[in-house]
């Protein structure tokens, strides 16, 4: 048994486990995730998430030392990380073999709107481009029904592509 074919047995089981839980109480499939965070030395933060801690810094042309990844690089992470597991969990429910999957993300920014400088320019990417490259020995068709399926379920595309609701409580002391 190939650790492609392991994987994808694992897979499965979570996807059929997942479905059986929540079947009879669709409540069940509610989960919360979090993460706590606080400003550390220049622009940095250091983060909390479960039992990881993350740092996020800014190159020094935006007032950090460089010592990490930078909030957008975090979230561009965030998007090529969730379209590998996305693409890994569909294609083994659709049982299409997948032997590997590589993603590149690029985003442009222009810093004049997270400076001010220009308030018809938005604070965050103009446009984000995914690179996907699958390998397998599935027909190219497979691959394409497994990509539409993957940007339809993918949960941090989507928080690319819809506005999703944001509340913010402000406490001071």
């Amino acid at each position: 048994m190939t650790t492609a074919t392991t994987r994808e047995d694992g897979l499965r089981a979570i996807v059929d486990a997942t479905a059986s839980a929540v079947a009879d109480d669709p409540g069940k499939a509610a989960a919360l995730f979090r993460a706590t965070g606080e400003g550390a030395e220049g622009v940095r933060t250091e983060i909390r998430i479960g039992r990881h801690a993350v740092t996020i810094d800014e190159p020094p042309a935006l007032g950090g030392d460089d010592a990490a990844i930078n909030p957008v690089e975090s979230a561009l992470a965030a998007l090529l990380s969730c379209q590998v597991v996305t693409y890994r969990f569909w294609a083994a429910k659709l049982g299409i073999p997948l032997d590997d999957v590589r993603v590149r993300t690029e985003g442009d920014l222009d810093v004049r709107g997270f400076f001010g400088l220009d308030e018809a320019v938005r604070p965050g990417f103009g446009e984000v481009r995914l690179a996907v490259e699958l390998r397998g020995p599935a027909p190219a068709e497979d691959y394409a029904r497994l990509q539409e399926t993957v940007d339809a379920h993918c949960p941090v595309l989507d928080l690319f592509r819809n506005t999703t609701p944001v509340a913010t409580t402000l406490t001071t002391g």
